[in-house]
């Protein structure tokens, strides 16, 4: 069967649909059984086996592999079986590590699917008799489904009625030139993909129109489907700092090496026996490898962005994280975003009334004609359940439709007794639409859209009165819909605006308003004092524009309103130059939108900006953030966005850039944490072999600091709760390096007292204890108690009083925790033995926990002279 080249009525037949009505639940039951879900098949993932295989290609796992090895080889040559249990330990938690790897990237993938799923493709069908919204992965053969402009087409379809329609396939077929659609057109047998004009293919999109349709083919079996291999391969989701970081292991391990030769080269010099010089190179390489550092950043970014998802933001690009920290300016639509998106109609004017009426469930005769024929030109549907209302369409259209029917007038009965013959849908070029109406055995024209459009294509009706109205309309802020009307003799085979759209007689105008969102205007408050520019772009009219954006503290004094037509006449040098006073652009197109964004990256800002219709796409791609409406947004804008506002609310990206603030600085405080501990420890190992030619820690015994009571604070600090303050400081530059504002320098001081308390420790204890095991046992106790205790002063660049030393439930845990683990390891006689430890004085027990609380009165002391300053010069003031 070639759905393409077969009559619909037999095609129907064949597939036991109604054109109408559309399957059944049991018919889409049994076809879903038979056929499977309409999905591609996915590309075969990663065993474990091969996710566990992985684990062992990083540098730092190489290196220490490479200490197991060497540490092996000493065993064997002084034959002593008790030394082959150190290189056992390094291999079994490398393979530990390898093993959390693999647990953690399943987690990760999973997190992903069900991301995907949260923003995965949406199908319209007539279902039962019934329009609902699927998920696209339901359809099934013989669906009927309808298309508008904006949908990814979900399945290869074959038309049944199309009005305007027109599909980019430039998927399947590489032309750039969107395709019209005819559902009326006969296509010949063997014709080529490009010249089905009655298809519309899975993975493609409607650019204009609208349609309907019965699918032919799902899944696999699409034309999609067919060149599967050929789609893009999944997207690397690496974030830049994962990349740097990952760089970062591999200096650190070049740095152990570094140091390693010159340890050699001492050793050789000193007369230390050779196998000794390699213990020590171990012990070096092992302190080097900041062990849990990659696994660490990537459960900080995956909680992050589980986070994100319950606060309405699905992170569709992980690099979309970190960038959100930087976001300076936020260009945001108007209607829906930073309002409720709920059109309400509040008054109504016709040409035969008196006066202006306002809107309720009683109007005049005059007022519901004007509402039956705005509700017939509407494609808009309202579904009422009681209570509860749900509006399909567009916002607009519904408001109109929701009025009619407050008033009795229902839009199924008056479309079954005004049905509709011919239409020309919306486009944002006409700023109109249009339909053709059978009307008490009349054929009518009706026509909505814009006042100023409308009013230069009636030839009848008191213009000059019906602009009056429209004033005092939009000075009020509200939207203006106007509809006018004339009767014909024929319907046109295929009408064109021209014919349709003049001559014609104005009915009235209707007045309606889109409240703000009580919480967009503590958003915007929000948004100015953490240094970000709020931006309203709309299409609506400036003094609308201007008044709503006032109300939210966009339009403040001395900022600039400006229209498409003012912005289209500007030269881009113009537009930079003025482009940080104007805060409205009101009437502009979705072109417009990709020279704001430019303008301001030019200045240097990153920019997040809001789309929702498919024009908005490459304005999104041009945004250093593009967000795309969840509820109202195409398929299309979503594709094209970094992250999707499940509830179309400007609130949400500002809490959004907060929470991608607080993201950023909790890897921050774990990576400065994990790295100031390690330097610390390769500073001991290295300082304590050019002293006195022996290292203070065995090479078990650093490992075990690094995996234990390194990694479980680390985690608990990325968990940390977003910092009040975050959203008072300037953004950060997008290209900041993590080690800016002297965290760099900060981190190496911590490593410098963290090696000092160390090895004041490890000579102590080897002094009274007569030996190196003592030594090493006062050592390994100071520094794993002085990273635990060391974790809490990371928590922030303020006081541990001011924000609560135990706030951190997480932190609290992990401590607790690590510290029991300590105690098994120290106190337990078995355990102690294997990590070199002997039993000491309990004087030397009390004295190495005081040197390990040291960094908190040092740190403190920083903290308050403002020696630490918690980046105060970026403060917004």
């Amino acid at each position: 069967m070639l759905p393409y080249n077969i009559n619909k009525i037999d095609l129907i037949s064949m597939l036991h649909t109604d054109p109408e009505k559309g399957l059944t639940s049991d018919q889409v039951h049994k076809l879903i059984e038979e056929h499977g879900e309409n999905k591609l098949k996915e590309a075969r993932k990663k065993t474990n086996l091969q996710r566990f295989l992985d684990q062992f290609k990083d540098v730092m796992i190489l290196i220490l592999l490479m200490a197991a090895a060497i540490s092996f080889i000493v065993a064997l040559i002084e034959g002593n079986s008790s030394e082959f249990f150190e290189p056992v330990l390094i291999l079994l938690i490398v393979i530990l590590n390898a093993v959390m790897g693999v647990i953690q990237e399943n987690k990760a993938e999973k997190a992903l699917e069900a991301l995907k799923n949260l923003s995965a493709p949406h199908a319209r069908v007539v279902r039962n008799g019934k329009e609902e919204i699927i998920d696209a992965r339901g359809l099934v053969l013989g669906d009927i489904i309808l298309l508008e402009a904006g949908d990814f087409i979900p399945a290869d379809a074959r038309l049944l009625h199309s009005a305007s329609l027109t599909s980019d396939e430039s998927v399947l077929t590489g032309e750039s030139v969107p395709v019209e659609k005819d559902a009326d057109v006969n296509v010949e047998e063997n014709s080529p993909l490009g010249d089905r004009l009655n298809m519309a293919y899975s993975g493609c999109s409607v650019t204009y129109g609208h349609g309907k349709a019965v699918v032919t083919a799902t899944g696999m079996n699409t034309e999609m489907g067919k060149i599967a291999a050929l789609l893009e391969s999944a997207e690397d989701t690496s974030t830049p700092l994962q990349q740097k970081l990952s760089q970062l292991g591999k200096y650190l391990g070049i740095i152990a090496l570094a140091a390693c030769a010159v340890i050699f080269v001492i050793g050789i010099f000193s007369g230390i026996p050779i196998m000794d010089i390699f213990m020590t190179a171990v012990s070096l390489a092992v302190s080097a490898i900041p062990e849990g550092l990659p696994a660490i950043v990537t459960i900080v970014l995956s909680i992050g962005v589980q986070q994100m998802v319950k606060k309405n933001a699905i992170i569709r690009k992980l690099p979309a994280v970190e960038t959100l920290g930087s976001a300076s300016v936020i260009c945001s639509d108007k209607t829906g975003t930073l309002t409720q998106n709920r059109m309400t109609l509040v008054r109504g004017y016709v040409e035969s009334g008196n006066d202006v009426e306002l809107i309720n469930s009683n109007n005049s005769e005059q007022i519901k004609k004007l509402l039956l024929y705005g509700t017939l030109c509407s494609d808009g549907i309202v579904e009422v359940d009681g209570d509860k209302e749900k509006h399909i369409g567009d916002p607009t259209e519904t408001a109109i439709v929701l009025a009619a029917y407050r008033n009795g007038i229902k839009k199924e009965e008056a479309e079954r007794m005004y049905p509709r013959l011919a239409e020309i849908p919306f486009d944002s070029d006409r700023k109109a639409m249009s339909t053709v109406n059978r009307i008490d055995g009349k054929n009518v024209v009706i026509v909505k859209g814009a006042f100023d459009v409308l009013a230069s294509k009636c030839v009848f009706g008191d213009i000059r009165s019906a602009e009056k109205v429209n004033e005092q309309f939009g000075n009020d802020a509200l939207r203006v819909i106007a509809i006018a009307c004339k009767e014909i003799d024929e319907v046109p085979s295929s009408p064109t605006a021209d014919e349709l759209e003049s001559g014609l007689t104005l009915m009235g105008l209707l007045g309606m308003i889109d409240p703000p969102r009580p919480e967009a205007q503590e958003a915007v408050k929000l948004c100015r004092k953490a240094g970000i520019k709020p931006v309203m772009i709309t299409g609506d009219h400036v003094n609308t524009a201007s008044a709503i954006a006032r109300e939210l503290g966009i339009f403040e004094d001395g900022d600039e309103a400006v229209t498409g037509r003012e912005l289209t006449a500007m030269s881009d040098d113009e537009l930079y130059s003025r482009v940080e006073r104007i805060s409205v652009y009101a009437r502009v197109s979705p072109e417009d939108k990709i020279r704001i964004v430019k303008a301001w990256q030019k200045k240097g800002h990153v920019v997040a900006m809001t789309g929702d219709g498919v024009n908005d796409a490459p304005a999104l791609k041009a945004a250093d953030i593009g967000c795309a409406m969840g509820i109202t947004g195409t398929d299309v804008a979503k594709g094209a966005s970094d992250m999707t506002l499940t509830d179309d609310n400007f609130a949400t990206i500002v809490h959004a850039v907060k929470e991608g603030r607080g993201i950023y600085d909790n890897i921050k405080k774990a990576v400065s944490f994990l790295l100031g501990t390690n330097i610390g420890e390769i500073l001991t190992v290295f300082f304590a072999m050019i002293l006195w030619r022996r290292s203070p820690l065995l090479p078990i015994q650093l490992l075990w600091i690094n995996l234990v009571t390194d990694s479980l604070p680390a985690i608990a600090l990325g968990m940390e709760a977003v910092e009040d303050d975050v959203m008072t400081r300037k953004p950060r530059h997008k290209d900041e390096n993590i080690f800016a504002h002297g965290l760099l320098i900060r981190v190496l001081l911590q490593g410098f007292m963290f090696a000092a308390l160390t090895l004041i420790g490890f000579r102590h204890g080897e002094n009274v204890t007569g030996l190196p095991e003592g030594g090493r046992t006062m050592a390994f106790i100071i520094l794993a108690l002085t990273q635990i205790v060391h974790s809490f002063n990371m928590r922030s660049d303020h006081s541990l009083l001011k924000i609560g030393p135990f706030s951190n439930p997480k932190l609290n845990w992990a401590a607790l925790v690590s510290v029991l683990l300590m105690v098994l390891v120290v106190f337990i006689p078995p355990v102690a033995k294997v990590f070199g430890l002997i039993t000491l004085p309990d004087t030397m027990y009390i004295k190495a926990a005081a040197l390990a609380f040291v960094p908190v009165p040092v740190l403190e002391a920083t903290k308050v002279l403002g020696i630490i300053r918690h980046r105060r010069h970026d403060v917004v003031s």
